[in-house]
């Protein structure tokens, strides 16, 4: 199962907003709402996610068996 907290642990750490992500970087409200909900989203969503946050994938998502 993919797990989402490491996304919201680099948005703590780099100091970024939600509203920030959707207003000044153009990522759509329905991508963060299914990162919140722990639904899946796209490699392209993923890819663009590291470019804005200038970070890895493993800031963003963790693999965790269940």
């Amino acid at each position: 199962m993919i797990n989402y907290k490491p996304f919201y642990d680099t948005l703590f750490r780099k100091n970024i907003t939600e509203y920030n992500l959707i207003f000044k970087q153009g990522f759509s409200a329905n991508t963060l709402y299914r990162i919140k909900k722990g639904e899946a989203i796209s490699t392209k969503t993923l890819d663009a996610l590291c470019y804005a946050l200038d970070c890895n994938v493993e800031d963003i998502i963790k693999f965790e068996k269940e």
